[in-house]
């Protein structure tokens, strides 16, 4: 979905603008500034689907969003058990937003366990839709229910909207040529439906989009959209809902341009296709399947009329050897995985670093050690990607910082292995990877040109003046060495792991070259230009909140409550991590305190505290989850106070 902006950028206030009398109805609408709406059920549920069609058209309404999907690693989890919930969080605001918010102002539970597992998140005093048809007793019994949630005064702090979502599913597509349990999948339309109805949102897409996916079983999309219609004909007329709420389009929150909603990986994936044609290389993928990364190599799967070739090997280490072999051949080459295909891919990408060729390795995420939370997120790659490796072996490392900049990261990375001739580290996470928010596409030419030249004849002239080639020749400024693509007459040279003769590029076992090579490469990578880091520091603080990654939203948020309640802080976030910015050092002694939050145990801060010698104090959750803006807020004015 686009959607086109042509206000300029700002921000409106937080707060609930009013009431209005719906024009020629019966029922209020209440205008509200943000809205954060969590779904819960069952795996099989339907939940992501649902999240995801309203925030297309939420989306396409022009509010600024950000999602959060939370679902079980398992294909088909436990039906009706707290292991098995699936969620979906969507934060939309007629204002710039930065995460999907802390706490769900409505949620919609399609069974016990869905409450259950959610409950503990709702403040007082916010809407909760349950779906009472799943909450019999043995379905609150295997959650631990004693009694029924519904009936026992525990929910009365909420305002609560019991729906008996699958009996009314079932009734509305009764002239329809289904079994009960057929019927009972519309649910989740039913449900969207009335949340649609709830917020107004646009009903086109979901409908046209209900067609394109059951486009060859034309009864089930009919079906689906009768259940859609259902629901939203339900919050029209049942007395329950009197009150309906409107959220602005955020015509102020963006630059003019054309904007859809994406997804990290999404994201991820447009930028390598947009790199391989700004460097007019074809784009070779070799990669194995693994969350959360395979949505990657879905998509370019997709897009073979780009010159994009993608290789779903048997593992994660024959996937880095087509890629680097690919390298070899003259595309750019990329591989995608997750923290466990990073240690299996560790050998090759020393190996890539001893050859000086370009490629790119894509690390989202997850939480660890070993197979660890494969559908949760973490930071705890970072010193993996750093020293990840035997020998000294120094990768380029950046990291994006919000699902939208995914794209930009991967021209980045791009520009990177392809001037400097050398693997890249890029480290997203389940959080980018899976959330969404709204990007505005770029003009073709505001992307970087990234054009190579490859090496077309001898560079050096030996003693006797014969010309030759010499693979390991390096340009004075980069000190890449030239990229020479199998077949070129003349330029015929010698690789492998072994290391290399400075020049030649013949083995050699010589100690003083193998020092001077191991020196080379790491100043190769030191010298690497990166912008300086930037501070946003407006009042002049002690404190300095320094981020990198994922953290960025939750960070900024909570920076932006503390100087809302009048505190005085800074902020700095790091898009390379390796070599850091020339500034860093600078920017880091310039302030008393530096706190560092990250999804890991700290190490940003072991790193920073190793190079700048700063007393950086760390601020760590690992449980899956991002940080929330208020949890992040408070620990931050403990820092400013302490």
């Amino acid at each position: 979905m686009t959607s086109q902006v042509s206000s300029p950028a700002g921000q409106a206030d937080e707060a609930v603008v009013g009431e209005q009398r719906k024009p020629g109805g019966t029922k209020d609408v209440r205008r509200l500034d943000r809205v954060i709406i969590r779904f819960a059920g069952d795996s099989g549920d339907g939940m992501q689907l649902t999240g995801d069609r309203f925030t297309s058209e939420t989306a396409s309404f022009g509010n600024d969003l950000s999602t959060l999907p939370n679902f079980p690693a398992e294909i088909r989890a436990p039906a009706g058990t707290l292991p098995g919930v699936s969620s979906f969080q969507l934060h939309f605001a007629d204002h710039d937003i930065l995460t999907p918010g802390d706490a769900p102002n409505v949620l919609v539970a399609m069974n016990p366990a869905a409450l259950k597992a959610n409950i503990g998140d709702v403040p007082r005093g916010a809407e909760i839709i349950v779906n009472t048809d799943e909450f019999t007793k043995r379905a609150m019994q295997k959650v631990g229910y004693d009694s029924s949630p519904l009936e026992d005064g525990s929910l009365d702090g909420y305002q609560l909207h019991p729906v008996p979502l699958t009996t009314l599913t079932v009734e509305a597509l009764k002239d329809f040529d289904l079994t009960r349990k057929e019927a009972e999948r519309s649910k989740n339309m039913f449900a969207l439906g009335l949340l649609s109805w709830m917020y107004h949102r646009p009903t086109e897409g979901t409908e046209k989009f209900l067609r394109s996916k059951f486009a060859k079983k034309p009864d089930i999309a009919a079906a689906n959209i009768a259940a859609f219609r259902a629901g939203w004909n339900f919050g029209e007329t049942t007395e329950d809902f009197a009150v309906s709420y409107e959220v602005a389009p955020a015509v102020k929150a963006f630059p003019v341009g054309t904007y859809r909603n994406i997804s990290g990986n999404l994201a991820l994936a447009y930028g390598l296709i947009a790199a391989s044609r700004q460097a007019d290389l074809p784009l070779f993928l070799g990669s194995y399947p693994i969350t959360p990364a395979s949505d990657i190599l879905h998509e370019l799967s997709r897009h073979k009329n780009f010159g994009v070739r993608t290789f779903q090997a048997e593992d994660e280490i024959a996937g880095i050897g087509a890629a680097l072999g690919a390298a070899f051949g003259g595309s750019l080459a990329v591989t995608t995985t997750s923290g466990p295909g990073v240690a299996l891919k560790s050998e090759t990408i020393g190996l890539a670093v001893s050859l000086e060729l370009p490629l790119l390795v894509v690390d989202i995420q997850r939480g660890g050690p070993s197979t660890g939370l494969p559908t949760k997120t973490e930071q705890a790659d970072l010193l993996q990607a750093m020293y990840g490796r035997n020998g000294e072996a120094p990768v380029p490392v950046i990291a994006p910082c919000t699902p939208a900049d995914c794209f930009d990261a991967a021209l980045e990375a791009a520009r990177i292995a392809l001037a400097y001739r050398t693997p890249v580290m890029l480290l997203s996470d389940g959080y980018l990877a899976n959330g969404s928010e709204p990007w505005r596409i770029p003009e073709p030419d505001e992307l970087p040109d990234l054009t190579v030249q490859f090496a077309q004849g001898p560079n050096h002239t030996l003693e006797d003046g014969t010309a030759a080639f010499w693979p390991y020749k390096r340009d004075p400024q980069t000190l890449a060495r030239p990229w020479a693509v199998p077949g070129t007459p003349g330029l015929e040279h010698r690789i492998g792991g072994i290391e290399k003769q400075d020049g030649t590029g013949n083995i050699s076992y010589d100690p003083a070259n193998h020092d001077f090579m191991v020196r080379t490469r790491q100043a190769k990578v030191d010298g690497i230009e990166v912008p300086d880091v930037e501070v946003d520091d407006p009042h002049g603080a002690r404190t300095l909140v320094l981020g990198w990654g994922s953290t960025y939203g939750p960070i900024t948020a909570a920076v932006r409550r503390l100087r809302a309640a009048g505190e005085s802080v800074a902020q700095a976030h790091l898009r390379h991590l390796n070599p850091f910015p020339k500034n860093l050092g600078a920017v880091l002694k310039a302030y008393d305190k530096v706190v560092i939050p990250e999804m890991n145990l700290g190490q940003l801060a072991t790193l920073i505290r190793a190079r700048y010698l700063v007393d950086a104090h760390s601020y760590n959750q690992v449980n899956g989850m991002p940080f929330k803006a208020e949890q992040l807020a408070a620990a931050l004015k403990e820092a400013i106070d302490g």
